[in-house]
C-alpha cells in the first residue's frame, strides 16, 4: 500500500519549547492511525504541519507526496481537516453550511447535488436540514463538521480529537464512519485522549511530551508491555490501597482502574508481597493482560523519570 500520510523525523517548537520531537510515522491508503495521547503531547501540532499551517523546524511532512511546507495549496485540494473546536457557522442550517462548503472548495455545480445527498444519507441529517447548526447536539454537531470536511471528497483525513465531549452513543455511530471512510480507502490520522478508541484504530502512536513512546496496531502495543500485571477486585479499593502503600513493597506500582486496581510488579516475590499485605480485605488477585492503557501509563512513567534524572 501507498503511503498517503508521512512524518519523517519531525521536529516543531514554539521558541524555546519543543512540542513534537522527532516525530516518524505514515499512513498508507484505507487505514485509520490514531494519535494518542493527553493534551500536551503534540497532536495538535504534528496535524497543524501536515495541514500546511505549521513549518516545521525540522524533518518532513508530506501528504500524497506533496511536502507539506513546499507544496500546501497542492495538499490542501486532497486533505480534509477537522479541528478540535466546532468551526461551523452556527446561525447558518446543517443544509446551509454544507452549501457554504461547497462553495468554499469550488465543488462543480454537477457535483454537488450528488454529494449533499451521499453525505445527508452516510451521516443521517437529513431529518434535520433545516437546523441551525448551534441548535444541534454535540454529536451532530461532529457529524455535520465531518460531512463539510467531506465535500469536496478528500483522500486525506486529518481529524482532532473529533469526539471529544461527544456522548458514548454518538461516539460509536462517529467511529462507524471513519471506519467505513478507511473503507472505502481514505487515509485517516485521528488524535483522541480516549484510550478506547486507540483499539478502534490500524495503528497508533502514543504520544506524551512531544514523542512517540510507542506505535504499532494496538495489539502490537498491548503485547510490548515490559513487566507483569495483577488485577485487583471485590475489596474496598480505597483500604486495598492504603494497606499496599503501608507494605512499601520495593518495585510494585498500583494503578486505580474504574472499579479495579491494576498492580505492575517484575516477579513473584513482589506479587506475593501483594497478596499477603491484602489479606483478609476479600481482595481477590488474579493475572491480568495489559491493555493499551497500562502500555501508556508505564512508558509515560518511564520517560518522565528520565528526565528527572
Amino acid at each position: 500500500m501507498n503511503d498517503a500520510i508521512v512524518l519523517d523525523g519531525l521536529f516543531k517548537g514554539y521558541g524555546a519549547v519543543p512540542a513534537v520531537r522527532g516525530l516518524s510515522l505514515s499512513v498508507p491508503a484505507g487505514t485509520i492511525c490514531g494519535l494518542i495521547g493527553p493534551d500536551g503531547a503534540g497532536k495538535t501540532t504534528a496535524m497543524r504541519v501536515l495541514c500546511g499551517l505549521l513549518r516545521a523546524d525540522r524533518g518532513a511532512a508530506r501528504v500524497l507526496g506533496h511536502d507539506c511546507a513546499t507544496a500546501a495549496l497542492e495538499v490542501k485540494r486532497h486533505l480534509g481537516y477537522m479541528p478540535q473546536r466546532f468551526s461551523l457557522y452556527p446561525d447558518l442550517t446543517v443544509g446551509e453550511n454544507l452549501r457554504f462548503f461547497a462553495d468554499l472548495f469550488d465543488v462543480p455545480a454537477a457535483e454537488r447535488k450528488r454529494r449533499d445527498a451521499e453525505l445527508m444519507a452516510f451521516s443521517r441529517l437529513e431529518p434535520f436540514r433545516g437546523r441551525r447548526a448551534g441548535q444541534l447536539s454535540g454529536g451532530m454537531k461532529q457529524k455535520l463538521a465531518l460531512s463539510c470536511t467531506l465535500i469536496h471528497t478528500p483522500a486525506v483525513l486529518i481529524l482532532d480529537e473529533p469526539t471529544t465531549g461527544v456522548d458514548p452513543v454518538s461516539r460509536r455511530e462517529f467511529w462507524r464512519i471513519l471506519r467505513e471512510l478507511a473503507g472505502n480507502g481514505l487515509a485517516l490520522l485521528v488524535s483522541t485522549p480516549y484510550m478506547d478508541e486507540a483499539a478502534l484504530c490500524d495503528d497508533i502512536v502514543l504520544m506524551h511530551a512531544g514523542r512517540a513512546l510507542a506505535q504499532g496496531t494496538p495489539a502490537a502495543v498491548a503485547a510490548s508491555f515490559p513487566r507483569r500485571l495483577l488485577e485487583v477486585t471485590g475489596a474496598d479499593l480505597i483500604e486495598a490501597g492504603r494497606r499496599l502503600r503501608e507494605a512499601s513493597i520495593v518495585g510494585l506500582d498500583v494503578q486505580r482502574y474504574g472499579d479495579c486496581l491494576h498492580l505492575v510488579h517484575d516477579d513473584q516475590a513482589q506479587a506475593d508481597a501483594a497478596a499477603r499485605a491484602l489479606a483478609g480485605t476479600g481482595a481477590v488477585l488474579a493475572p491480568l493482560a495489559a491493555g493499551i492503557e497500562d502500555v501508556f501509563v508505564e512508558m509515560m512513567s518511564r520517560a518522565d523519570a528520565e528526565v528527572a534524572m
